[in-house]
């Protein structure tokens, strides 16, 4: 399990985030200028340089993102033009995009961002500009509100496989959602039927913690508390649950550990966003207590899950029933190998859980729960202390990634193996990139005196 650093503090972290910000520049550039955008969006890189791969168009949002992540760091307006320029050029697609379940990853990393640093005033207000960014954003979240799926006890935002399939990274797409409600925005369906975007935040966040994670309940002979299952399928005729399974995972019964990061960093999120909002405007959905209960339910049993089923440094192996992990001896007790003969670390999911784990240790905090905020507010700065060095940053000009030992897809076999590796290693991903960004700008606005980062508008 990790064994956390109870003395970092944010400010401990300056040096090391000084340095990923110059890197994460530097690779911005490079990306800008050598890729090639009539491949596609940029996914991972092969032998260090980005690549595309073709299954949905969920990474663009991350490229463009990046810069804009970069600007507001080293205040360099060179990156705010290039996130300008590239979402103008290229986003407008990803708006109506009725396809994918992705709008928060590609949407809100863009025109969010966007919109979050004109009323952070780092960028000049502009009432053309701004109204842009919020109906860019107010189209997103009612376009990702249509992809519906009603059930027996709810619903939920279906995955690209279909109406039957409910992913556990779509929680991270409620993002558009609210912040489209925020911005006053609906879905008008058949007859101009009226639909509240809260209403499906709530709906679609209650059916993932359901069905999609496990509270050691007797659910069933692997229920153990805060494991996770990437996809839930569900019966369309009766609306019936009917089993878990796992695209990017092992197995259904295991957990795949970006999966897991995607519930950490979700739930966390959006129980900041919910305590924001009046009582009146959640009554309807069952009053914030209620709400706010099963939501930390939920985050409180994924972070432990993540803090138990880590190694020392935080850093995650691909899939926490990965076959082979029963090699790699003592593997919970001493740091990640990503070198190691049997399976791959994911350095993403780590990018992705420590915010998951930062977050909530401030939403304890906020509650008066100083004792479980210490928990995961310092596991949180454990996973970045690591992640943001040797082996992990990657300090390369002739890599175009920022973080290395990312993997996408070890089932499909989609990733780079070096030659006389038996796994994948050495490799970065746009999403790993861009969230390993957001956790140094997250970790910096905890430690300094620009206002905490979030997604949603304050």
């Amino acid at each position: 399990m990790i064994k956390i650093n109870h003395s970092i503090k944010p400010e401990c972290l300056d040096k090391k985030l000084k340095r990923l910000w110059e890197l994460a520049g530097e690779k911005v550039l490079d990306i800008e200028k050598k890729f090639d955008y009539k491949k596609g969006a940029p996914v991972f890189t092969v032998k260090g340089k980005y690549t595309s791969r073709g299954w949905t168009e969920w990474t663009q949002g991350f490229q463009f993102g990046s810069a804009l992540l970069c600007f507001d760091s080293l205040d360099d307006k060179e990156y705010l033009e290039i996130g300008r320029k590239n979402v103008v050029s290229y986003m407008a697609g990803h708006l109506t995009h009725f396809g994918v379940h992705d709008h928060g990853f590609n949407n809100v990393s863009t025109y969010g961002n966007l919109l979050r640093l004109m009323n952070e005033e780092r960028i000049k207000e502009n009432e053309w500009e701004r109204n842009f960014y919020e109906l860019a954003l107010k189209v997103s979240g009612a376009v990702q509100a249509k992809r519906w799926t009603e059930i027996k006890d709810g619903g939920y935002i279906y995955s690209f496989n279909g109406p039957h399939s409910l992913f556990a990274d779509t929680i991270r797409s409620l993002r558009a959602l609210a912040v489209a409600h925020q911005l006053g925005q609906g879905l008008l369906d058949e007859n101009d039927k009226r639909i509240s975007l809260l209403e499906r935040i709530i709906s679609h966040a209650r059916t993932t913690a359901k069905y999609a994670v496990y509270y050691g309940e007797g659910r069933d002979s692997y229920d153990l508390r805060g494991r996770v299952a990437h996809e839930s399928i569900f019966n369309l005729n009766d609306g019936n649950y009917r089993c878990p399974n796992s695209q990017q995972g092992y197995s259904p019964f295991s957990t795949w550990t970006r999966g897991l990061a995607w519930i950490m960093c979700g739930y966390a999120e959006e129980l900041e966003f919910i305590d924001t909002l009046p009582e009146a405007e959640l009554k309807a959905f069952g009053g914030k207590k209620q709400i706010a209960e099963f939501m930390l339910k939920t985050a409180l049993a994924v972070c432990d899950f993540y803090i138990e089923n880590s190694p020392s440094d935080g850093i995650p192996y691909w899939d926490t029933g990965a076959p082979s992990l029963h090699k790699i001896e003592d593997y919970l007790d001493k740091p990640a190998d990503p070198f190691n003969d049997c399976e791959p670390v994911d350095s993403s999911a780590a990018a992705i859980g420590a915010q998951g784990l930062l977050r909530l240790g401030k939403y304890l905090q906020g509650k008066g729960k100083k004792k479980e905020a210490a928990k995961y507010m310092q596991a949180g700065l454990t996973v970045a202390d690591a992640l943001f060095d040797a082996p992990y940053l990657s300090d390369k000009s002739s890599h175009q990634g920022l973080i290395l030992h990312s993997v996408y897809h070890q089932p499909n076999g989609w990733d780079y193996v070096p030659p006389k590796s038996k796994i994948p290693y050495g490799e970065s991903s746009m999403w790993g990139d861009y969230h390993a960004m957001e956790l140094a700008l997250l970790i910096q606005r905890l430690g300094g005196k620009k206002p905490y980062y979030t997604f949603y508008i304050k």
